[in-house]
């Protein structure tokens, strides 16, 4: 059984990927074919897809700063939003509770396609998982109030949670690198969703502020990344127990056509509340496209309106809208950067005028060298460069990393490289080169080729990370190609031959 699980999760994944999809949406639909075949959800699957939502969501908490949470923005919009498009469910459904859980938008689906982006920490990305947070908050009382059951008592103990912090702080920095690590992270995270789970509270949200306790801490991307291909292996059950759950036996087309036109409405939505507070017209679509779904909190409380004899819908049918609706977003949430530059005209001219808190620089203040991406790579690269007599400029999307280069005195501001006007108005006047230090392939893609059209023929350098990466580089306009592992270890071997070197001269001069 689980052999077949894997298999058509891998063939549809693959299929998915080679159409230029996110593999999530190969995922879903193998389950809804197994489903189709006859097979069912097991507990074993359930389980599996419980632990990669909690491992997912405890790696989102590790990334996240309360700060965003309390933004007046996150706050306004999460909150009119929420308000408005229960009000526009309500009027279809005339059912309260299962209004507000269409409201909601994908924890696990946006959390993913963003960190497959390499953008959880962008500014757009804090933006989305700041409301995610809030309607999970709002989720939980929901289910609390339509389920029958009421939080323990006991649940009152956590707001001494982030009291054990520093307990927590120094495990980790005693688990080391290897398994131990992966080991106390996955512990982690069950254990923070279980302890909620026990006070009647959403274990999703448990595992998300355990996450939450060591964010900032300096091993906690470390950890992040530890984790990474268990939860992605974990996760591939999440979307195949949606297929097999209900599969799309019984549907109401008219329901289920009807919930989709009303997701067309969600996202343009976001776009309209983000510009009235201010925000570029950039990031208010991108951040919009990917909260333009539904949650899998629609499914727990559709669930809970059934056994309770309050569901207006099929149960199948809202699992298919779900499971649509994510196959619907993920694309479109992937290539939101694309889809901006080519709507840019008409976008921009409803943008508010005057400064954007998520503004972008046009100056370069005389710098002969531009940095896009200040991570370990790129932070090195600017202080080499800056001992030897150049004079470079740093660019980020993480704020928090900006932050942290603008304190040590160095010249660097928030910009995106998927944001197709900062390439139309940055002066590029008296560059020499431009670094790509970037994680995301795509990002370095979309910058290259920017860079072309402006007209840019400096150096143009990028990291690449596999060797199927570097023909696709160079055809995008890259003249410079920088393979951080394989040319790490043959700068150590030119390190050891020149101490080998040295130690030879200097035995020979003592004989």
């Amino acid at each position: 059984m689980e052999a077949l699980w894997v298999a058509a999760a891998f063939a549809l994944g693959l299929l998915a990927s080679r159409l230029g999809l996110p593999p999530l949406v190969g995922y879903l639909g193998a389950g809804f074919a197994l489903h189709g075949l006859g097979l069912r959800e097991t507990e074993f699957l359930h389980y599996a897809a419980e632990i990669g939502v909690l491992l997912m969501l405890f790696t989102v908490g590790l990334k996240l700063r309360f700060q965003d949470l309390l933004e007046p923005r996150v706050l306004v919009a999460g909150g009119l939003h929420l308000l408005l498009f229960s009000l526009l469910a309500f009027l279809l459904l005339r059912n309260l509770p299962l209004a507000m859980a269409l409201a909601f938008s994908s924890t696990v689906l946006v959390a993913k396609v963003l960190e497959d982006k390499k953008e959880l920490t962008t500014y757009h990305g804090r933006l989305a998982i700041g409301i995610l947070v809030l309607q999970d908050l709002v989720a939980v009382g929901l289910i609390s109030l339509y389920g029958g059951g009421t939080p323990s008592p006991w649940a009152v103990l956590l707001l001494l949670f982030p009291l054990v912090r520093q307990g927590v702080a120094w495990l980790l920095e005693k688990s080391g690198h290897e398994e131990l690590l992966v080991l106390f992270g996955l512990g982690l995270a069950l254990l923070g969703g279980e302890t909620f789970r026990q006070v009647g509270l959403s274990p999703e949200l448990g595992a998300l502020l355990t996450g939450a306790l060591l964010s900032g801490h300096a091993k906690g991307p470390e950890m992040a990344k530890a984790l990474w291909a268990l939860k992605e292996a974990f996760l591939v059950a999440f979307f195949l127990d949606i297929g097999l759950r209900e599969g799309i036996r019984g549907v109401e087309a008219g329901v289920v056509g009807g919930l989709l036109l009303l997701l067309g409405l969600k996202a343009p939505l976001f776009f309209a509340l983000f510009l009235l507070l201010g925000l570029r017209a950039r990031t208010g679509f991108v951040a919009g496209m990917h909260l333009g779904n539904y949650s899998e909190f629609a499914l727990i409380v559709g669930v809970v309106l059934e056994r309770a004899g309050h569901l207006p819908v099929n149960l199948t049918s809202l699992a298919l809208t779900v499971a649509l609706s994510m196959a619907l977003s993920a694309p479109l949430a992937r290539y939101s950067h694309t889809l901006y530059k080519r709507l840019e005209p008409r976008l921009l001219r409803l943008e508010r005028r005057g400064t954007h808190p998520d503004q972008e620089p046009e100056r370069l203040e005389g710098a002969t060298v531009l940095i896009v991406g200040m991570g370990r790579t790129g932070g090195a690269v600017y202080r080499v460069l800056e001992e030897n007599g150049e004079r470079p400029f740093g660019l980020d999307a993480d704020p928090e990393k900006v932050e942290r280069h603008r304190a040590k005195g160095r010249r660097v501001l928030y910009g995106d490289a998927e944001d197709p006007e900062l390439w139309e108005r940055l002066d590029l006047r008296g560059l020499k080169a431009v670094v790509l230090a970037l994680p995301d392939l795509e990002a370095k893609l979309l910058a290259a080729r920017w860079l072309k059209e402006r007209g840019f023929s400096g150096i143009l350098a990028a990291t690449s990370f596999h060797l199927e990466e570097d023909p696709v580089l160079k055809a995008a306009g890259v003249s410079l190609l920088f393979h951080p592992f394989r040319e790490a270890g043959e700068r150590l071997a030119e390190r050891v031959l020149k101490e080998v070197a040295i130690m030879g001269e200097v035995s020979h001069g003592r004989s």
